[in-house]
């Protein structure tokens, strides 16, 4: 029965295709940034309904770990009791850099029924991710996207006066510079045997989406010190946290911020691994 129930969940809508590996059959090479973008086209228009591009060299999520993360974050939300799982407009929740492809809030919307308000940097990626918002009818009315003013702010300039959200979610920039994403990048396709004389990333990503001072670790930081100056905004704060040694001296920032609880979340599709940091400063959270 239980098995019944985990195959019905809906974060496993995605994982049969990802966990098969071709062996010696014709498949398709998803180093190309092209295939990936037909293949997230292919899955949001099948699981959700919607209309979804993004402009080139913008950042191309993977579809089915970004649903996970919905998934996981309904899960908090619900304190583990899927029955509980909160649904509908009530529901406001906050990503912090939605980038062009604005996928959270329209997965997040899609699933879930939540508000979500998306806010970005760069006002070209955010009259993008309006656009696609837009020709989405069926939750374009869940959806608000705003633009942040500041490139060091997370909450400051885009949250207005006594708002309130279940939850803020973000996925950080992981690099510290333009020369560690480029070196990244490298490894990725020294890991897949690709050739390392073009280190194109199959992602894509622009500059803001890749990487800010102080990389992964420097934004997290920036983001729990603006979350304890503002502790009742969000029930829950959270983020992704890209690799797992930084999580020492994250989780050290936490506790001297007050947090009344915090939590690492693992979180896995196919070979790709990676995890949630999540944090209140709510007693009943």
């Amino acid at each position: 029965m239980k098995k019944a129930v985990d195959e019905m969940h809906p974060r496993n809508r995605f994982r049969t295709g990802y966990d098969v590996q071709a062996r010696g059959e014709d498949t398709i090479n998803f180093a190309d940034p092209g295939a990936v973008m037909a293949l997230n086209q292919t899955l949001l228009k099948d699981a959700y309904g919607l209309r979804w591009s993004i402009p080139r060299g913008a950042l191309c999520p993977p579809v089915p770990s970004r649903s996970d993360d919905i998934h996981h974050l309904a899960d908090l939300l619900s304190g583990g009791d899927a029955a509980a799982i909160p649904r509908g407009r009530a529901v406001r929740v906050l990503d912090i850099g939605t980038g062009a492809n604005c996928i959270y809030p329209l997965i997040g919307a899609s699933e879930y029924g939540w508000s979500v308000v998306g806010t970005e940097i760069d006002r070209a990626a955010m009259h993008w991710a309006r656009q696609i918002v837009r020709v989405n009818s069926p939750v374009a009315s869940l959806i608000e996207c705003r633009l942040q003013p500041s490139s060091a702010a997370c909450f400051v300039g885009v949250v207005k006066p006594g708002e309130r959200f279940a939850a803020s979610m973000c996925n950080p920039p992981f690099h510290a510079s333009a020369e560690d994403a480029a070196e990244g990048a490298r490894k990725k396709r020294r890991n897949l045997g690709l050739a390392t004389s073009t280190p194109a990333l199959n992602f894509g990503g622009q500059a803001g989406e890749l990487w800010c001072p102080g990389g992964e670790v420097g934004f997290i930081q920036r983001l729990i010190a603006e979350s304890a100056a503002r502790p009742r905004l969000c029930r829950w704060f959270t983020t992704l946290v890209s690799k797992r040694e930084h999580l020492k001296r994250l989780l050290h920032s936490l506790t001297h911020v007050g947090v009344t609880d915090a939590k690492v979340i693992d979180m896995a599709q196919g070979q790709k691994k990676s995890r949630m940091l999540a944090w209140t400063f709510s007693i009943s959270a």
